[in-house]
């Protein structure tokens, strides 16, 4: 049964044409294992020529994965992480870092919009440095921010300066790092490796794959022993050509960008229906595909009982409204009209 759009989470978006495609072209004949296939090998390929970088590169089946792996590789047990309040890994994996790191401890910020800043991982590393206390030894930054907003070149060069300045290294959370590079209109490189980042998870799932997420390291040194730690958490896949082949498909037609460009028109025009209604709060400035809002209990409610679905983030403190690769403007304004009617008194129920 088809179900209808929502605005619940970009992860709610079925596969995309390109890579439900190549996904048939893949399951032609047979291929060999855990990656020492064509498809594998020619997906690393396009994504060292996206990055322009000679990168180790790793398959994952989810960003969670990738970024509790990623951590653990930079990290030992007693060893603690720089990051934001709202980020992925302190929000919603469930202690996964810590886990597959044998005890690495998260260091929170709260920062506006969804941002740290140099001042704020200054203090946060600052605070100690006996042996009683986790040592500081990675900044996890992600772009683009669970509050839907972007950090500028400028900003990222800053932070990791700073982070380099303690000898940190840098991970950043690119579950939506297509979003950001749509918005800015710069190269993934230039939100990278120019400033300074280590390692990357590269989200394709909220991008249109039905599975699958890059692991990047661009420092290479730092990949020593990550095939090993893919193997042991369970996340190197037997046919890692069905995670691969996607990459290809969507870095050779430029649809990795043209769904993420897609996705954030769909939120600003969802943004723009809804930052002059009374009763409608813009909470975070939107930059990508993401939208938070702050609207009464009541109206909130009104909204689920005409058959919308939509995440309520109290660390955000509002609802999120979130578009994806597929979502059909249609639907967007058929939503927007659905808040208006509602906050103006206009709901008929």
């Amino acid at each position: 049964m088809k179900a209808a759009q929502q605005f619940a989470s970009d992860n709610n978006a079925g596969i995309c044409p390109q890579a439900w495609s190549i996904l048939a072209e893949a399951n032609q004949g047979h291929a060999s294992a855990y990656g020492d296939d064509w498809w594998t090998k020619q997906a690393i390929d396009r994504i060292r020529g996206l990055f322009e970088a000679d990168c180790e590169v790793f398959f994952v089946f989810n960003g969670t994965a990738g970024n509790a792996l990623a951590l653990a590789s930079l990290c030992r047990p007693y060893d603690a992480v720089v990051c934001h309040r709202l980020a992925h890994i302190e929000t919603d994996e469930c202690s996964a870092p810590a886990f597959f790191s044998g005890g690495t401890k998260l260091l929170p910020g709260d920062g506006a919009d969804g941002k740290l800043t140099p001042a704020i991982v200054e203090e946060i590393v600052g605070r100690r440095n006996d042996v009683h206390f986790p040592r500081v030894r990675v900044l996890s930054l992600t772009q683009a921010t669970e509050a839907g907003t972007i950090y500028q070149p400028d900003e990222l060069l800053e932070l990791t300066a700073r982070a380099r300045h303690h000898g940190l290294f840098v991970h950043l959370d690119g579950a939506r790092l297509a979003n950001a590079v749509s918005t800015l209109g710069c190269s993934p490189r230039e939100l990278t490796v120019d400033c300074g980042v280590d390692v990357l998870c590269f989200g394709g799932t909220k991008n249109g794959m039905a599975v699958g997420d890059a692991v990047i390291f661009f420092d290479r040194r730092l990949a020593d022993g990550f095939a090993r730690r893919c193997k042991q958490a369970g996340q190197l896949a037997s046919k890692m050509r069905f995670l691969a082949a996607p990459w290809i498909a969507m870095l050779d037609d430029g649809s990795w960008l043209t769904h993420a460009r897609h996705a954030n028109d769909c939120a600003a025009r969802l943004e723009a229906r809804l930052q002059t209604l009374p009763g409608a709060t813009i909470l975070f400035p939107r930059q990508a595909n993401t939208l938070f809002v702050g609207m009464a209990d009541h109206h909130l409610q009104a909204l689920k009982e005409r058959g919308w679905r939509f995440y309520i983030f109290p660390e955000a403190g509002g609802a999120r409204f979130m578009c994806s690769w597929d979502t059909d403007i249609a639907m967007v304004d058929r939503f927007a009209d659905d808040i208006e009617a509602i906050l103006t008194g206009q709901d008929g129920r």
